[in-house]
């Protein structure tokens, strides 16, 4: 350790969010009540196919964080260190739901360290109401017609509702 202080106000939580759940809001309102300002940032993922677009989610995110002063809703394409960088933060918050989720997110939390070792991740579990959820179960449930509105906001439920309404159309 250097004993050089950094300034951790600015942090950045970054995921894929397709689509947002009550597991990423919990993690979003906590890390407001610790940082001056939270960057929820969106990955523009081109190995993934998600059913929302950057612009989708980026704007579901906008809406279900309204309430939250010091949150920024954001997405970016390059390296998260170098998003990083560009947005001055120096802390990475990641929520974990289980012991399952920690291997690879130290993996890249060190990765992280070791081409910037000005950014420290600050891991966050996840409330225990929440361990069980993933974007993955909330699009596996509304596929099928299942009830939703007890894992996603509102606004999501209604987002997933035409998505998969469209999708069915299609065929």
């Amino acid at each position: 350790m250097s004993g050089s202080k950094h300034d951790y106000k600015i942090a950045v939580y970054p995921g894929s969010f397709d689509p947002v759940t009550f597991g990423h809001l919990d993690i979003i309102q906590r890390a407001a009540n610790i940082f001056d300002k939270v960057i929820v940032a969106v990955l523009n993922n081109s190995k993934k196919t998600p059913l929302f677009t950057v612009e989708e989610r980026t704007q579901l995110l906008a809406e279900v964080t309204r309430g939250i002063d010091n949150v920024e809703v954001d997405s970016f394409g390059e390296l998260l260190i170098d998003y990083m960088s560009a947005r001055q933060a120096h802390v990475i918050v990641k929520g974990l739901r289980a012991v399952s989720d920690f291997e690879s997110e130290m993996q890249m939390a060190s990765l992280n360290h070791k081409l910037n070792e000005k950014v420290e991740t600050f891991f966050m579990m996840t409330s225990p109401q929440y361990s069980y959820l993933s974007s993955s179960i909330v699009k596996e449930i509304a596929r099928f017609r299942g009830p939703v509105s007890d894992l996603v906001p509102a606004e999501v439920e209604e987002a997933l509702r035409r998505k998969f309404a469209n999708e069915s159309g299609k065929k």
